[in-house]
């Protein structure tokens, strides 16, 4: 069949400048180009053409300027002017989007892959929400949490809805212990910044209010190993640091009161930040929103991290067989340094729950079962 795959408006793709929804797409896209002919739509970034075939998929880019409506005029614009007729049009995030797809392409099913919760009323209006849901064939969800969110509010979408859970690429992202360019990659890392003696507590993510750094940071002050240390990776978005907000601003105060050395990495760009989970001994999601389901727990998983998640979304739908611990409230920073402080205390034992996640990574959440999943639904 002739797939066309519609990125959202905000980073390109292939995932140069990061971004969840750019890193599914790269990941199972080479996988289903073995069975369809993939047509991939993104925004245009001053370091990728407008228009290439990369190892038989296409890339088309338009403006966005991050912007939803000229993103969309752009891709209505495409699909009108081009001869190509396709017979599966899947799109990501974006349910406004599905509609003005449909208007220029009467005959194709429409699949709508959410990774957030855009259906929700502030963010979509009922209106909205039923031209989209009238129009789709399945909506794929990386969560029970965002297919909960949608049938909450549209229980006609029930029948529409499958959850197909993200993946991670496990040759890229390995246990230390089992390959020797991550052990190299840890020890340069940690010598680098001080941290070759030190247990690394770390955290991936943006640095913002919602993602909870703050609380890690603060968590520090109840930590009871001397030998600990806190490494937070990210800016405050997925590019160069260029923006240094108030939140920022407060993190770095409180890092400079801590009686741990923590580090602030700022902006790591998406090709290398494996090298961070190389150089971790024990991984901590803080998020305090709810989090559809963040994909940095399969990549700790995937480096054989034991990990802390908060009960928040789609977080908890990660936890099995003592994989890793939830905590119940992500504003309690006594709640976050009593679990580290358990695991800190057992690095044996937490390596064996890290590598338990390992092996549910190899079992449930490779690039290749995500793809077979999506193929599935393509092929039904």
């Amino acid at each position: 069949m002739n797939i066309l795959m519609i990125c959202t408006e905000k980073l390109p793709v292939p995932n140069i400048r990061g971004g969840a929804i750019q890193t599914y797409i790269c990941g199972v896209a080479p996988i289903l180009s073995q069975r369809h002919r993939i047509t991939i739509i993104g925004r245009t970034d001053p370091d990728l053409p407008d228009d290439e075939t990369v190892e038989g998929i296409r890339y088309v880019r338009v403006q966005s300027d991050n912007v939803f409506e000229i993103y969309a005029k752009e891709v209505f614009d495409y699909l009108q002017a081009s001869p190509e007729q396709f017979d599966i049009i899947h799109m990501f995030n974006r349910p406004k989007l599905v509609p003005i797809v449909r208007e220029v392409a009467p005959e194709a099913r429409l699949i709508l892959s959410m990774h957030n919760d855009m259906f929700k009323q502030e963010k979509l209006s009922k209106a909205e929400g039923y031209a989209a849901l009238y129009e789709l064939d399945t909506i794929i969800t990386i969560s029970n949490y965002i297919g909960n969110t949608i049938s909450e509010l549209y229980p006609e979408a029930n029948p529409l809805l499958k959850t197909i859970y993200s993946g991670v690429d496990v040759n890229r992202f390995t246990p230390w212990q089992q390959s020797a360019q991550a052990r190299q990659a840890r020890e340069e890392l940690r010598a680098e910044h001080q941290l070759s003696s030190k247990k690394v507590i770390l955290f991936v993510g943006r640095m913002t209010r919602n993602k909870g750094p703050h609380v890690l940071v603060k968590a520090m002050e109840y930590i009871k190993h001397p030998d600990a240390a806190l490494v937070i990776v990210g800016g405050t978005w997925y590019q160069e640091d260029t923006v240094f907000s108030d939140y920022v601003s407060y993190v770095r105060s409180l890092v400079e009161k801590s009686k741990f050395p923590v580090i602030l990495t700022g902006y790591v760009p998406a090709h290398e930040v494996q090298r961070w989970f190389y150089a971790g001994d024990v991984f901590v999601c803080t998020s305090i929103w709810d989090e559809p389901l963040a994909r940095v727990h399969f990549e700790a998983m995937a480096t054989g991290l034991p990990f802390l998640t908060t009960a928040r979304g789609g977080n908890p739908e990660v936890i099995h067989d003592g994989n890793g611990i939830l905590i119940q409230d992500p504003n309690d920073a006594g709640e976050y340094a009593s679990k580290l402080n358990e695991l800190l205390s057992d690095m044996g034992q937490s390596r064996e729950m890290g590598m338990r996640g390992r092996s549910l990574v190899e079992r449930n959440f490779t690039w290749e079962r995500v793809a077979r999943e999506i193929l599935e639904v393509w092929e039904s």
